[in-house]
């Protein structure tokens, strides 16, 4: 990562947390994922050589720029979804603004639609950071379209536990995956579909 877009990064992140702080309501907050969870992300995107990933929830774009300059190192593109038309222009302009946006298709489309016309095994990488009680429904389309091999990364599995706690025990009872929680950010829930 070029020290601009570090620079751009860390005060997107200052103003997301400000912004967050001024906001009552959650929905109006843009909820950007912490820096650690999105240096891991980037690690992973690169580790894996995930050159197909999907990230659902892109709110302003703060994580979809991480998982944008992880994906043009290994010549990978991103597909980000929103529900929210405003955050997804938001995140365009700020993957225009670091040279970023031809390395991520954006779309405002409900994850599940998403998820749904999808087809098998077409995604490396899934970062999954969107509205949690919905979580348990999507589980048997995240499994479908991770390849053999892929990681699916769940946000907020520490923070928000109650919320993700039918999806962690749908996790826990699949044969087909195996999982881990690493305790950084607001706690991040690892996924690999098993080869077999």
């Amino acid at each position: 990562m070029d020290d601009q877009l570090a620079a751009y990064l860390e005060e997107l992140y200052r103003r997301g947390s400000a912004h967050d702080a001024e906001k009552a309501d959650r929905l109006e907050r843009l909820r950007n994922v912490e820096t650690d969870t999105a240096r891991l992300l980037a690690v992973l995107v690169r580790a894996l050589g995930a050159k197909r990933l999907l990230e659902l929830g892109t709110s302003n774009g703060y994580s979809t720029l991480w998982l944008a300059d992880a994906a043009r190192s290994i010549g990978g593109r991103v597909l980000s979804v929103d529900v929210d038309p405003a955050r997804t222009a938001q995140a365009r302009e700020h993957l225009a603004r670091v040279h970023l946006d031809e390395f991520v298709e954006l779309r405002t489309e409900d994850a599940a639609m998403t998820l749904s016309s999808s087809t098998e095994a077409s995604w490396r990488m899934i970062f999954l950071d969107a509205e949690r009680p919905a979580y348990a429904g999507y589980w048997p389309d995240l499994h479908r379209v991770l390849e053999p091999g892929g990681l699916l990364v769940v946000d907020n599995v520490l923070s928000h536990a109650g919320e993700v706690q039918e999806l962690r025990e749908l996790v826990a009872d699949d044969g087909r995956v195996t999982e881990a929680v690493v305790p950084i950010g607001a706690g991040a829930l690892l996924v690999v579909k098993d080869r077999g």
